[in-house]
């Protein structure tokens, strides 16, 4: 009795892991679709091709972890709009960089 407990404790506490990890992997998704894609459509850069969205360029371009890239997103330079911690989360803004990271690589 008390191993069955354990187990289904334990796949209870999966199946609520997994169902949060997509609903993070879908909210990056969602966010980015309405603020990046219409510059960055398939990962690329509408604007400065050699700046896309893959991983080659971001790490060319100094952006090696999730952090460097929430970062970026703060504060960007000219040509991108700035993502400050009141329009996108700091949550949300590592949601869209893990959607990047793994969309485009």
């Amino acid at each position: 009795m008390k191993k069955g407990l354990t187990v289904t404790v334990c796949m209870l506490a999966l199946v609520t892991f997994v169902s949060l990890c997509s609903a993070d992997e879908k909210n990056g998704e969602t966010i980015f679709k309405a603020k990046c894609a219409m510059c960055h459509a398939d990962g690329g850069n509408a604007m400065k091709p050699d700046k896309s969205l893959k991983k080659k360029d971001l790490v060319k371009n100094g952006l090696k972890s999730k952090a460097d890239i929430v970062k970026y997103l703060r504060n960007p330079g000219p040509g991108m709009s700035k993502f400050d911690a009141k329009s996108l989360p700091d949550k949300d803004a590592g949601d869209v960089v893990e959607y990047m990271q793994k969309s485009f690589k």
